[in-house]
């Protein structure tokens, strides 16, 4: 249920359980005062539409995960690269993370666990911050992980694994950035090279 409204764009880009709280809360306020005024269609109306979007706005609210924060506006130059050079895992990575998402714990979990970087849901590393940016004039991912219980030498450890699950099309780079227990990793598209020009025979 949770994952057919999350593929609704609105609700990606809203606070869907903020949204049904607030519309949920005024019909049910409509309803109870109709009912204290003798307005039975408008009685009706507000308990019958209000209470279940009110009880269904608390629901999305309790397994709302927020979007995590652009630290980086992007130029125009790194979102024309992105149009010609982003790979298809970039581009998910960012629409995923850029959301509301209802249901998960954490951005990027699964991912996490399947590359050994999360042993228990205390010690994941929280994803904090994202940008676009250009590295050797390629399209470039930056994801900014505060990591207090996985060190930096495990995420070197798991460099193999991770250029297996986000690639093909991409290398990583991680850094160990100077604040305490913060990893950046980016992913940098590597896309093919242009094909040489045919010789014209003499």
């Amino acid at each position: 249920m949770l994952e057919f409204f999350e593929k609704i764009p609105l609700i990606g880009k809203v606070p869907f359980a903020k949204l049904l709280l607030v519309v949920g809360g005024i019909l049910t306020v409509v309803g109870f005062a109709a009912y204290l005024f003798n307005y039975a269609a408008l009685n009706f109306g507000g308990f019958f539409y209000g209470i279940p979007m009110l009880l269904g706005g608390l629901a999305f609210k309790i397994t709302e995960l927020k979007p995590v924060p652009i630290t980086v506006e992007p130029t125009a130059a790194v979102e024309a690269l992105r149009s010609t050079q982003a790979t298809a895992t970039q581009k998910e990575i960012f629409k995923d993370v850029t959301r509301y998402r209802y249901g998960e714990r954490a951005h990027l979990a699964t991912a996490l666990k399947f590359l050994g970087l999360s042993p228990t849901d205390e010690e994941r590393p929280e994803l904090i911050g994202i940008y676009e940016t250009t590295i050797d004039e390629s399209y470039t991912l930056v994801l900014g992980f505060d990591s207090p219980m996985v060190k930096f030498a495990t995420w070197q450890k798991k460099l193999g694994k991770m250029d297996q699950f986000f690639g093909p099309g991409v290398r990583l780079v991680l850094e160990e950035t100077e604040e305490e227990d913060m990893v950046k990793l980016s992913l940098i598209a590597t896309p093919a090279a242009a094909p040489l020009p045919e010789t014209i025979a003499a």
